[in-house]
């Protein structure tokens, strides 16, 4: 597809209208055009605005407490199971947004099974970020782009390195919240896996551990007063290496 095809593209993903994989195909490709990411970051900054200026309405009570009798959990009826045994069924996968947002959804309550720590936080950030218009603030694979855009928007400056040689190009970056708090997120790519890797000063969050759940990994250390938690469903021994990779580089 030519850049000129690519423009509705990248107005959707704006728009939050692209799956997870065309979005991840299209960050690929800002990664190494110019005219694309120029034009990506003009469209954010327009939504921004758009958003700050004109801001949200506030639906009236009456039309909130209508939606929400309307829309209030109903308990399902028991329904009677048949005394056989039932073959197992095969899960077929749907495409598209909404079955990507389904899945998503499903893969939050799968690893936030009422525990609210700061570890599935993460990686239920991390999910989250990975639906329509989520993933990136700013398009760019350039360390010198993506660092000074952090510049007003958190009262710390989180470091920023560019991995491509080692094999996990810089993508973007994003603001996210952890702990109650907004925080960098900057965005790797890993072959067609993403990593997300989320710092913060040391003083201004507790300690968040490190480990694997339900296919997804935390990996973390400390250094130069900031804490670092890189979280991805790539295996277990990339991610460490993309840790690894990240502390040696300048």
């Amino acid at each position: 597809m030519t850049c000129e095809g690519r423009e509705l593209l990248i107005q959707a993903e704006v728009d939050g209208e692209l799956d997870v994989a065309s979005a991840a195909e299209l960050a690929a490709h800002i990664e190494t055009c110019p005219e694309c990411a120029a034009l990506h970051a003009q469209l954010v900054a327009l939504s921004r605005r758009l958003r700050e200026e004109i801001g949200r309405a506030e639906a009236p009570a009456a039309l909130r407490e209508t939606l929400t009798a309307r829309f209030a959990p109903i308990a399902p009826a028991p329904i009677a199971m048949p005394a056989r045994r039932l073959a197992p069924r095969r899960f077929v996968p749907v495409l598209g947004f909404a079955g990507g947002f389904a899945l998503a959804a499903a893969v939050m309550l799968a690893i936030l099974p009422g525990d609210t720590g700061l570890e599935n936080e993460l990686i239920a950030d991390h999910v989250r970020a990975l639906q329509p218009g989520h993933l990136m603030d700013v398009a760019s694979s350039d360390q010198h782009t993506v660092k000074p855009w952090f510049n007003g928007k958190l009262d710390y400056a989180p470091p920023v390195k560019d991995l491509a040689a080692a094999g996990f190009p810089l993508l973007g970056g994003r603001l996210d919240a952890v702990g109650n708090r907004t925080v960098g997120v900057m965005v790797y790519r890993s072959d067609k896996h993403l990593i997300d890797l989320f710092v913060w000063p040391a003083a201004a969050i507790g300690d968040v551990p490190t480990g694997s759940h339900d296919g997804f990994h935390v990996v973390g250390w400390s250094e130069d007063g900031m804490v670092f938690r890189a979280v991805s469903d790539v295996e277990a021994g990339k991610l460490a290496d993309f840790a690894r990779q990240w502390r040696s580089a300048s």
